[in-house]
């Protein structure tokens, strides 16, 4: 954490404003219920009290007992934080309080102003917390004197070295536009078909992250993953290539696939596309290097009992913490989310292939939006961390004319592999082959794929087959 920066309890929060808030300001967090605005200043709270620090909960709305009830539950220590309740008490309503000449807002703010001035002036606090501002508005005769009292309330904490969060409860009939411009920073809280996102529009005295970042209210507060920038991330590596360990593989590929190369393998369904990304992690946990493996589709327990029996061993790897499979319930999470899973392994367990099983099954958590910048993000941030992507690409077609992929992808990669099903000779069979390679130059012919209980093995060039492209495959006559 910067020093000259404040810690928002939430550390991909932190992320978004490059270290926290910047201390003696006042921020607005903004959105509707629900959205877990209370949340965010509890976490800014007790991170403050947690080291030690005099922080302040001014509540208008929620009592105390509920508050603290509601922290205890998210498993917030909020012993060290200060609570005054300006909410309305139940004796409000049984008194029926009456005003016969001035109006309730002129009677009530002298009170409520002096109360707050008070604790202020007592306890001194670094962090102060407001649920909600917009509750002030009924204490102001005209929205003028409304502006005017908020921004000599929040000038009278800054002057004090105080940093403020403050909510708002905006809609189309009460908009908060004037709080925007009073506020040094505004956080929007959004809840959206099922996706909560936070963004940040303003941020005076620094730059951000900017865009919408996914947020999860979890039983133990918020989770925030902030939207993948490849750009900020870069890690020193030689650029080398790894091997599978199967020397036609080799043959084919001119070496192997490269460090920081992103690879498409390509082809229909059972026809050998994860067995054979498998092979390289196999090759590489003899380097000790660690691979990891995101399933979408097929269940792990599945994964690992089908490459036990082709002589891939996936349980030794693991043990020795050169393979990590991963099942990913793709709508259980958004793309921020899985690129925080991923960013983990490369950068705490220093992962140095990833294989993402399937694109399709990733599609998926996209939920709607288009998959190419997703994808691109992704794949751009582990090339720049020095690792190789094997991405797994599910065709619908068995047969018929060839085709690399059918998403639109084929872009990203710096190397196509495709396998593919072949009537020859009234025999099924599988055939590997390179269709693109940017890094070196490559074998232009098929080679037959086998896969038995020995593991993988792949046969000499099939040079004198015709019409590969065209979907039906022939041998010239009399071969």
């Amino acid at each position: 954490m910067s020093r000259d920066r404040l810690s928002t309890g939430i550390s991909g929060l932190n992320e978004v404003l490059y270290g926290g808030y910047v201390p003696g300001r006042a921020y607005l967090v903004r959105g509707g219920p629900g959205t877990g605005k209370t949340t965010l200043g509890m976490h800014f709270l007790t991170t403050g009290a947690a080291n030690s620090e005099p922080v302040l909960f001014i509540t208008l709305a929620e009592t105390v007992a509920q508050l603290r009830r509601t922290a205890e539950g998210l498993g917030f220590d909020a012993q060290g934080v200060t609570f005054l309740d300006l909410s309305p008490t139940s004796e409000f309503f049984a008194q029926v309080q009456t005003y016969d000449i001035f109006s309730p807002a002129e009677v009530e703010r002298e009170p409520t102003t002096q109360r707050i001035v008070e604790q202020v002036e007592t306890l001194k606090p670094q962090r102060i917390f407001i649920d909600s501002m917009t509750q002030f508005r009924y204490l102001a005769t005209d929205p003028f004197q409304f502006r005017k009292q908020v921004l000599s309330f929040l000038r009278f904490l800054v002057e004090q070295d105080i940093t403020v969060l403050f909510t708002s409860e905006h809609s189309l009939e009460a908009p908060d536009d004037d709080l925007q411009f009073m506020s040094d920073g505004v956080l929007n809280l959004n809840f959206n078909e099922g996706d909560r996102t936070l963004r940040v529009s303003k941020f005076r005295g620094s730059g951000f992250r900017d865009g919408y970042h996914s947020l999860r209210l979890t039983n133990s507060g918020i989770q925030l993953f902030p939207r993948l920038l490849p750009e900020t991330f870069e890690r020193a590596f030689t650029t080398e290539s790894i091997s599978s360990g199967i020397p036609e593989i080799d043959e084919l590929l001119h070496g192997g696939i490269e460090r920081s190369t992103i690879t498409i393998v390509s082809g229909p369904s059972g026809v050998g596309k994860s067995t054979l990304g498998l092979q390289f992690m196999k090759e590489a946990a003899g380097r000790g290097e660690r691979s990891v493996i995101y399933t979408f589709e097929e269940a792990k327990e599945t994964l690992m009992h089908r490459a036990e029996g082709i002589n891939i061993p996936v349980h030794a790897m693991q043990e020795r913490g050169t393979l990590a499979i991963v099942q990913i319930e793709p709508l259980h999470y958004t793309p921020d989310e899985f690129a925080n899973l991923v960013r983990q392994e490369v950068e705490q367990q220093q992962a140095r292939i990833v294989m993402i099983d399937s694109i399709s099954g990733y599609r998926l958590s996209v939920r709607g939006e288009d998959l190419t910048p997703h994808l691109h993000a992704l794949c751009k941030y582990l090339q720049n961390m020095g690792v190789a992507v094997l991405l797994i690409n599910e065709l619908e077609t068995i047969m018929g004319e060839f085709r690399a992929t059918e998403i639109g992808i084929s872009y990203l990669a710096d190397t196509i592999i495709f396998l593919r099903y072949l009537e020859l000779r009234g025999e099924l069979r599988r055939v590997i082959g390179v269709l693109k390679k940017r890094m070196t130059d490559f074998e232009k012919t098929l080679r037959e794929f086998q896969i038995s209980r020995y593991g993988v093995k792949v046969g000499n060039p099939l040079s004198q087959l015709r019409g590969i492209l065209t979907g039906i495959p022939e041998w010239p006559e009399g071969e």
